[in-house]
């Protein structure tokens, strides 16, 4: 049976206390995780702390950039394997993991690689009392050891998304990925170790949150920084464990996004674009759209087609031919998803399509599917308008005026992500400034430059990364003053 053990100073390391690792296609047991305690999450972050006053935090930014497209080369030689991993873990199709999760999880590495490299820092002359100058210039020195917990959605993707810049910018990390998901985490161990990468720059513990792995690495002092994906509640955990010692912390958080659709808009694209944002990945994207406002004009047409779209996507494991939609992650996650299904439904709502769990023969029996679910019909104020699902969902109602469609994108405690359809430009710009969120896409969703700011308002986050705004929080900026 498969053993996914810490990977602790270069090297794996096997605890007492292991758990299952299931498939969502069919609860099968992948194989067993071994959970870090206290001990084990200290000797990665002293490890890490090693690390950094040794060659690694000796090397000259050249080399490191070098190390890191390296990495993202021994990711994209060890394709098939990552991708395997990948889907035996989520259960996701093949397209969608194929496409993105192990490219963009490659790519996160070298992207941040050549920011470090070309991003100058600023510098400023001045003059002094005396009459004479001085020179001022900033050094980016690196945050440190930073915990990287990780959610299980996207688990390479997100994961690189964090040990990229951050090691790129010089740290060292100990990450915690999600306990559902702990394959991919634990493969690129055995790229670091291939590539040269030098042991205890990146450590691996697997564990769960709170008493575990989790709470042992965000409450540990020698962690100099904290970044982490997932709901907001637990962010609010870590953010409290981080307030000891007055260590930073970067979030994206929870969303329940809006999309607007416009009558004005190219209407098979619409359909296309929020069919994707409302049931990629089962719907467990944090971007993913759960309310969506449709012009009264086009409202009726747009349902039906939209139901349409959600009815051919055809359930099945990741490698099977035109399957369009997997499994949720677990089946704790699955009742909790059916369970909001069967809330709207006692709350009034029309059930437009799904609500249910499709008939899957054999051993899918087991797995852990849901329906692709359309709603109408529901006030703003019932819960699965107001709450986080996470699930393959969405409720549709309609709106009557430019202004109406923004403060109901806006009438959430979240602020993620909207997606946006029209093509009247000086409309896309005047809703894109007022929605309240840190993404806005405009006839598009899930569109990402790597060098843009991303990350939540509101409850949906604290901070940004991406581009030269990562740099901002895996970095500090020390000021150097000459009197010359």
């Amino acid at each position: 049976m498969k053993q996914y053990m810490n990977f602790i100073g270069g090297e794996f390391v096997a605890t007492g206390k292991t758990f299952e690792n299931r498939a969502p296609v069919d609860n099968r047991v992948l194989g067993q995780v071994h959970e870090a305690g206290a001990e084990e999450v200290d000797a990665a972050v002293r490890s890490a702390r090693a690390a950094l006053g040794g060659e690694w935090g000796r090397m000259t930014v050249t080399r490191r950039v070098e190390l890191l497209h390296a990495v993202a080369d021994e990711i994209n030689r060890r394709f098939d394997e990552f991708l395997a991993a990948e889907m035996a873990d989520t259960g996701k199709p093949h397209a969608l993991a194929s496409h993105v999760d192990i490219p963009r999880g490659a790519a996160n590495f070298k992207v941040f690689a050549d920011i470090v490299k070309n991003v100058p820092s600023e510098s400023f002359e001045m003059a002094t009392p005396d009459g004479g100058q001085a020179l001022n210039y900033a050094v980016r020195s690196p945050l440190g050891v930073i915990g990287v917990v990780c959610p299980w959605n996207l688990p390479l993707l997100l994961m690189t998304w964090k040990v990229g810049p951050a090691l790129a910018c010089g740290n060292t990390v100990v990450v915690k990925p999600s306990e559902e998901t702990p394959a991919t985490a634990t493969l690129l161990g055995e790229v670091m170790n291939a590539v040269g990468i030098p042991p205890g720059v990146y450590n691996v513990v697997h564990g769960f949150g709170p008493g575990s792995a989790g709470e042992f690495l965000t409450r540990h002092p020698g962690v100099d920084g904290i970044t982490f994906t997932g709901e907001t509640r637990t962010g609010e955990a870590i953010m409290a464990a981080a307030a000891k010692g007055v260590r930073p912390v970067s979030f994206e958080l929870g969303g329940k996004n809006a999309g607007i659709v416009f009558a004005d808009a190219d209407f098979e694209k619409a359909v296309a674009g929020i069919t994707r944002s409302a049931f990629e990945n089962c719907g467990q994207v944090c971007l993913g759209t759960e309310r969506v406002y449709v012009e009264r004009s086009i409202f009726d047409r747009f349902v039906a087609a939209l139901k349409a779209k959600a009815e051919a996507l055809k359930p099945g494991p990741s490698e099977e031919t035109g399957v369009g939609i997997g499994p949720l992650i677990s089946q704790e996650h699955r009742q909790k998803v059916l369970s909001y299904y069967e809330r709207a439904v006692r709350d009034g709502a029309t059930v437009v399509t799904g609500g249910g769990v499709p008939a899957m023969k054999g051993a899918l029996a087991e797995g852990h599917w849901v329906q692709p679910t359309i709603w109408t019909g529901l006030p703003e104020s019932a819960a699965v308008i107001r709450e986080e699902i996470f699930g393959p969902c969405c409720h549709i109602a309609p709106f009557d005026t430019e202004e109406e469609a923004i403060a109901l994108a806006n009438a959430t405690d979240y602020g993620l992500a909207t997606t946006v359809w029209t093509q009247n430009l000086g409309r896309a710009h005047r809703v894109a400034k007022q929605v309240q969120v840190g993404i806005c896409w405009i006839n598009s969703w899930f569109l990402r430059d790597l060098r843009t700011a991303f990350g939540g308002a509101k409850a949906s986050g604290i901070g940004r990364e991406g581009g030269v705004h990562s740099l901002e929080f895996y970095t500090e900026l020390r000021n150097v003053c000459i009197k010359l």
